[in-house]
C-alpha cells in the first residue's frame, strides 16, 4: 500500500511544513537492486582493547570491494587492511572529523572490562555525524554467555544497549546491529556482513545476531549474486503479499521455487509460479495428511534445500469473546502444522543435509497484541520451536531461524483502520512501514548457503518498532 505521508514529507512543500511543525520526516529507504555492489561508500573501522576480528573483517571487505578508513584510535587497521590488499587510509585527525562514510564497523571483541567502554564513546562520538543517509552501523562482540571472565561478559552484554540506542539516534534511514561471534567462528561472518552492510537490510535495525560454529559444512557460493543456483526452495503462503515477495527474491537469486498455498488460492498461486519459472503446489498445510504429502513431493523432487514457513492466518477476538475452534484453528495453522512438517521433512531426509528452515513469527509473538491472544501464542510458539529444535536439527546439518515482521505494507495492513495503521507506520525508528521485500531479504540471508553459522536466531524486521523494543 502506498504511504502518502512518506511521499508528502519528501516533497518540497511537505518538507517545509513538516519541519515547521516538528513532525517525523521519514526518509525513503535504499533497497537492493539486482547486481548492485554490497555497499556504496567507505567503511570507517574502529575497535577497543585488542580487537580479534580485524583480519576477518579485512578479508570480507576485500572480497566485497569495500573502501575502508581507520579511526585514529585504531591505527593498526591500516597495516591489517593493506596486508589484505585493501586501499585504506586514516579518517580525520587533530580533533576534526573526516569524510562522510556509509558504514561504521566497531570491533568490540577486545573489550575485557566495563572501564574500556570509553572506546565506544570516542568512536561513535567522533563519527556519528559523519554517517551518510541510510547508513550502516555494525558492532561485533563475543557472546556474553561464552565469555570466560564475568567482567568480559558484563561489558559484552552492555553492547546491546549501545546498539539499540544508536538505532534510535541515527535517524535518516540508518540502522544499527550487534553481531556476537563465537570464538573460532570468525570465518562464518561473511554472509551476515554482506547482508547488514547492504540495502537488503533496509528495515532491520537494533537486532542482536549470534554467529556460531557452522552447522554442517561452511559453503562459499560460486556466485554471491546467485547463491541459490541449483537449489530447490519451498515457500508456503506464496500466492500473494509477503509469500510472493519471498518467492521472488529466491527466484531472483537463482533458486527453483516451489510455491505452496491453499487450493482456494490456486489462481494467484499459478500466476506467481509461472512468473518465476517455479512450481505451484496447492495444499492445505493444516490437514493431517499434509506432512506426508510434502515428504512425498520433496523426495520426488530429489529433496529440498530450503523450507520457508510463511503461511499463517489471523482470527482476532479478545480471549473472553473467542470461540474454542478459532483458537485451535490459528494455533494449528501457524504453529502445530510447522512442527509436524519440520519433523516429517527432517526425519525422512526430505530436507537435504546443509538445508535451511526459516520460519515467520511476528512482533505480536514478542510483545503481544490486544485481540490476538491466539495469534500471539502461535507466533511466540514459533520462536520457542526455533530455539528448541535448533540443536536437534543441527545433528542433521540443518539450521533453523525465524524472522518477526512488524508493520509491513500488505493487503492485510491496508484493511486496518486509518488511525491504527498510521500508528503502526510511525511508531518505529524509520517512521514508516516496511515492504514485503524487506522480510524476504532477511529470510534469504538466513537461508544462504554461507549462513551455516546462523541457527536459533530470531530477528525482527520492524524498523526498530517501539512495540516490543
Amino acid at each position: 500500500m502506498k504511504d502518502g505521508y512518506l511521499d508528502f514529507a519528501n516533497s518540497p512543500m511537505g518538507a517545509k511544513l513538516i519541519n515547521a511543525l516538528g513532525l517525523p520526516k521519514p526518509l525513503p529507504l535504499e533497497r537492493y537492486s539486482e547486481g548492485q555492489p554490497v555497499i556504496k561508500g567507505s567503511v570507517l573501522v574502529g575497535g577497543g582493547g585488542e580487537p580479534q576480528l580485524l583480519e576477518a573483517l579485512a578479508g570480507v571487505f576485500s572480497r566485497i570491494g569495500a573502501q575502508s578508513l581507520a579511526h585514529d584510535k585504531l591505527p593498526q587497521w591500516v597495516s591489517v587492511a593493506n596486508k589484505a590488499g585493501l586501499t585504506t587510509g586514516r579518517w580525520g585527525g587533530n580533533g576534526k572529523p573526516g569524510e562522510k562514510v556509509k558504514a561504521l564497523v566497531f570491533d568490540a571483541t577486545g573489550l575485557e572490562d566495563s572501564t574500556q567502554s570509553d572506546a565506544l564513546y570516542w568512536f561513535f562520538h567522533d563519527a556519528a555525524r559523519s554517517l551518510l543517509p541510510c547508513g550502516r552501523v555494525v558492532i561485533l562482540g563475543r557472546p556474553p554467555e561464552e565469555c570466560k571472565s564475568h567482567r568480559k561478559a558484563t561489558v559484552q552484554r552492555s553492547l546491546e544497549g549501545m546498539t539499540r540506542s544508536l538505532g534510535k539516534e541515527l535517524k535518516k534511514g540508518s540502522i544499527s546491529q550487534l553481531v556476537y561471534v563465537s570464538e573460532g567462528a570468525e570465518g562464518n561472518i561473511e554472509s551476515t556482513l554482506r547482508f547488514l552492510l547492504s540495502p537488503r537490510a533496509a528495515y532491520v535495525s537494533a537486532q542482536v545476531i549470534r554467529i556460531g560454529q557452522p552447522v554442517g559444512q561452511l559453503v562459499t557460493p560460486a556466485d554471491w549474486n546467485k547463491p541459490f543456483a541449483g537449489k530447490k526452495v519451498l515457500v508456503t503462503g506464496a500466492s500473494r503479499g509477503i509469500g510472493a515477495a519471498i518467492a521472488e527474491v529466491f527466484a531472483r537469486d537463482g533458486a527453483h521455487v516451489i510455491c505452496l498455498d491453499v487450493p482456494q488460492a490456486q489462481e494467484g498461486l499459478n500466476e506467481v509460479a509461472k512468473k518465476l519459472g517455479g512450481t505451484a503446489l496447492a495444499l492445505d498445510i493444516g490437514s493431517a495428511e499434509a506432512p506426508q504429502k510434502l515428504v512425498d513431493a520433496a523426495k520426488a523432487d530429489g529433496g529440498w534445500d530450503v523450507v520457508v514457513h510463511n503461511a499463517g492466518i489471523t482470527r482476532d477476538k479478545t480471549v473472553a469473546n473467542m470461540k474454542e475452534q478459532i483458537w485451535l484453528l490459528v494455533v494449528n495453522v501457524n504453529l502445530s502444522t510447522q512442527e509436524r512438517i519440520n519433523e516429517a521433512l527432517v526425519n525422512s531426509g526430505a530436507i537435504k543435509s546443509g538445508g535451511r528452515i526459516v520460519c515467520v513469527s511476528s512482533i505480536s509473538g514478542i510483545a503481544g497484541n490486544m485481540g490476538q491472544t491466539n495469534y500471539a501464542v502461535s507466533k511466540a510458539g514459533v520462536i520457542g520451536m526455533v530455539e528448541s529444535t535448533a540443536p536437534i536439527f543441527a545433528e542433521k546439518g540443518i539450521t533453523i531461524n525465524a524472522v518477526a515482521p512488524g508493520f509491513i505494507e500488505t493487503q492485510m495492513t491496508a484493511a486496518i483502520p486509518f488511525a491504527i495503521r498510521e500508528g503502526g507506520r510511525r511508531m518505529n525508528s524509520m517512521s514508516q512501514g516496511g515492504q514485503p521485500v524487506d522480510v524476504a531479504e532477511a529470510i534469504a540471508w538466513f537461508a544462504h548457503p554461507a549462513s551455516s553459522g546462523l541457527t536459533a536466531n530470531v530477528i525482527r524486521v520492524c524498523g526498530q518498532s517501539l512495540i516490543g523494543a
